[in-house]
Parts: C-alpha cells; sequence; structure tokens
C-alpha cells in the first residue's frame, strides 16, 4: 500500500473518487457535490484557515487502486481547550481491511503530532459541525444533505485503533403527516400570544440584520457548553451563501421579545433528493435538473440549527417556531418528513424539544477521541 498527500489536481480528483469507488453499489449512499468537499479544503472559501490548517491523503494498493482517504486538520482556537491538545481527522473511507484502516489513522496521527497535538476527534469536519461530522452506527438509510454516511464495520476500526466515544449524536424524524401532539400545539399557541413576543421569517434583502441576530442568538445561548468557541458573521455568511440555491425563506424562523432576538430554527429542503444520482458533478445538465427538482420539490426538510438564548429557555419559543413553520408547511401537501439533527446527547434541553413534537429516532452518529 502506498499513501500519497494530495497535492495537485489528479490527487484531488483521487480523494472525490474513493468514495464513489466504495460505495458504487451501495443505494442508500448519495455523492455530496464535489464542490461542496473541496470547498472544505480551499482557503478562500473555508474561513477556518484563517486559524487553523489541514493536510489530506488517499492510499492506493500496489497495483494503484484507490482504496482510502483521510483529512487531517487543527482549528487552533479549539485545540487547546481539551484536557490535551486536540485535532481532528474526518473524510475517512476505506476498503474493509483493518490494516488499511490503520495506516489511514496513524497517517493523520503522526501529523498532528507533530503539530503538538496529543489527541485527535473524529470522523469531524474541518469547519462547523452541521456538516460531514460523525460515524454513522444506527440508522442506515439515505442521508440527507450535510450528514455522514458509512458503512457498519467502519465502526471496528475506530474501536480497535482505540478511539473512544466523546459523545453520541441523536437525529430524530418528525412525521408532517401526523399533527403535532395537542399539548405541544396548546403551549405553543398561548405563548405564541403573550404581549411582547414577534416571529419573523428569514428575508434574503436584509440578510445582515438577521444573520447577525442567529449570531446573537446562537453564541449566547450555546456559550455554557464544554469547549464552545463564538461562531463569526463570516463563518454564517459563508454557510447562508451556501444555502442560497436551495434555501425557503419561510423555513428560517425567528422570535424576538420586545425586539429582541430570542430564538430561531434554520431547516433547509433536502438538497440530497435533488442531487440523486449526479455523481457529485453539477454541469450544465445537472444544474437543469437541480432546477426541475427544486421547482417540483422534494419531500423531506432537514433542521440544521436552532438555539434559544437562556433567559428564554423554557418560555416555550420553540414551540412556537415549530408551529410557524407547521403552518406554512402542511397547506402545501409536499414535505412528508422533518430530520432534526443532530443533537448530542449531552443536550438534554433540545432531546426534550425533539420528543416534545413527536419525532421518532432516525439514526446515530458518533464523534470519537483517540489520546496519543
Amino acid at each position: 500500500m502506498q499513501i500519497i498527500q494530495v497535492t495537485n489536481s489528479s490527487l484531488k480528483n483521487d480523494f472525490l473518487n474513493v468514495p464513489k469507488t466504495l460505495y458504487k453499489n451501495d443505494p442508500n449512499w448519495i455523492c455530496p457535490l464535489d464542490s461542496e468537499i473541496e470547498n472544505v479544503f480551499d482557503p478562500k472559501k473555508n474561513s477556518f484557515f484563517s486559524h487553523g490548517k489541514c493536510i489530506r491523503w488517499v492510499l492506493k494498493s500496489i497495483d494503484g487502486k484507490l482504496i482510502g482517504r483521510v483529512a487531517a486538520f487543527i482549528n487552533d482556537k479549539k485545540a487547546q481547550g481539551y484536557e490535551q491538545p486536540t485535532g481532528g481527522m474526518g473524510f475517512f473511507e476505506c476498503i474493509e481491511n483493518q490494516e488499511a484502516a490503520h495506516l489511514l489513522f496513524s497517517t493523520a496521527q503522526k501529523w498532528l503530532a507533530e503539530h503538538g497535538m496529543k489527541a485527535m476527534d473524529g470522523p469531524i469536519n474541518f469547519g462547523e459541525n452541521d456538516s460531514f461530522w460523525g460515524l454513522l452506527v444506527e440508522g442506515f438509510t439515505p442521508p440527507s444533505f450535510g450528514m455522514n454516511y458509512n458503512f457498519p464495520y467502519y465502526q471496528k476500526f475506530f474501536d480497535t485503533y482505540g478511539f473512544v466515544t466523546e459523545y453520541e449524536q441523536i437525529t430524530n424524524h418528525i412525521n408532517l403527516t401526523i399533527p403535532f401532539p395537542e399539548r405541544f400545539t396548546k403551549i405553543a399557541n398561548w405563548v405564541r400570544k403573550k404581549p411582547g413576543y414577534t416571529f419573523e421569517y428569514f428575508d434574503k434583502n436584509n440578510a445582515d440584520k438577521y444573520i447577525s441576530d442567529l449570531m446573537e442568538i446562537y453564541n449566547d445561548g450555546w456559550q455554557d457548553f464544554e469547549n464552545f468557541v463564538p461562531i463569526k458573521k463570516e463563518t454564517l455568511q459563508q454557510s447562508f451563501k451556501s444555502m442560497e440555491p436551495i434555501m425557503d425563506e419561510h423555513l428560517i424562523q425567528f422570535a424576538y421579545f420586545n425586539g429582541e432576538p430570542a430564538s430561531f430554527v434554520v431547516l433547509i429542503p433536502d438538497a440530497n433528493q435533488m442531487i440523486k444520482g449526479f455523481n457529485g458533478k453539477l454541469g450544465l445538465i445537472q444544474k437543469l435538473q437541480f432546477a426541475y427538482r427544486r421547482w417540483k420539490g422534494v419531500n423531506r426538510m432537514r433542521a440544521i440549527v436552532m438555539g434559544t438564548k437562556p433567559k428564554f429557555q423554557k418560555h416555550g419559543l420553540e414551540s412556537v417556531l415549530f408551529i410557524q413553520l407547521g403552518e406554512y408547511v402542511l397547506p402545501k401537501n409536499q414535505y412528508k418528513e422533518l430530520e432534526l439533527s443532530w443533537v448530542g446527547d449531552f443536550n438534554d434541553k433540545m432531546l426534550a424539544i425533539h420528543q416534545a413534537t413527536g419525532a421518532t429516532f432516525g439514526k446515530k452518529h458518533l464523534t470519537l477521541r483517540k489520546i496519543f
């Protein structure tokens, strides 16, 4: 076997082609767009390069066949926030061969150790945790856009190499053909009528305001979680720009109290239903197909992120936002499922909200750590 650092366009293509080779006969896998993957490794497209670095490799057999890939990265804002300096590894793919898998892990570990790291988390992303994050261990069904999918045998590789689970990532599903629980709806309608509360949806023409409001709520709402790093406006602007082709403004809802940003939820139509069969490409034909599928509509949405300032938590604002969304979505008779992805097992409040909506279990991913 030979492991090769990705340093040119040919090797970039190899990196993109590894999963296409491995999953070609798996009906559940949906190939991410090549551009979405490459943007992660492009300093001009990924703001994390302003406070970090990354590297990637492909693994080939002796006869030159693609058999694996991996990336390693260091987020300087987070690396020193753990008991030991911790980097990351991700975009791991491999044939069912433990020696090959461990070679990929060891290559990432060696690079991280050379840069002062004493542990690595994986599989994670060189970016926010809403995309390409976690090892799928339950729920091997077609993934929604940005959600990791992998073979079941990958878990064995992580276990035998010495990775230990840091936390579980739970994804739940809401059946939109069934009404919300009566108690959930009753609370939402009661809160909605209380003085001082107003509710708005995202407006592209006033995007800067809503992005600032989301950043304010998010950074306030998540500040008490371990190793939290405030999200930057530049990062959010990049995220919203990437969402533009599929964005439905009504699916991004905000709650305010006397004008103060209090709570939000961001949903997107599942772009994986629009890009299925594209094999990562987005040429002219694919763009026409994408436009048609977007116009025709998909039947699944994904909740990317939601948040509430601590002083407004337990006020029922999340219930109102879901009811607001339901009043927009249900009459369209288009969407059948809402994927609530993903919530860490440490986030009891958010899991309780999932339960209150009547959501059922969908998938489980793991974020794991290997201490060197």
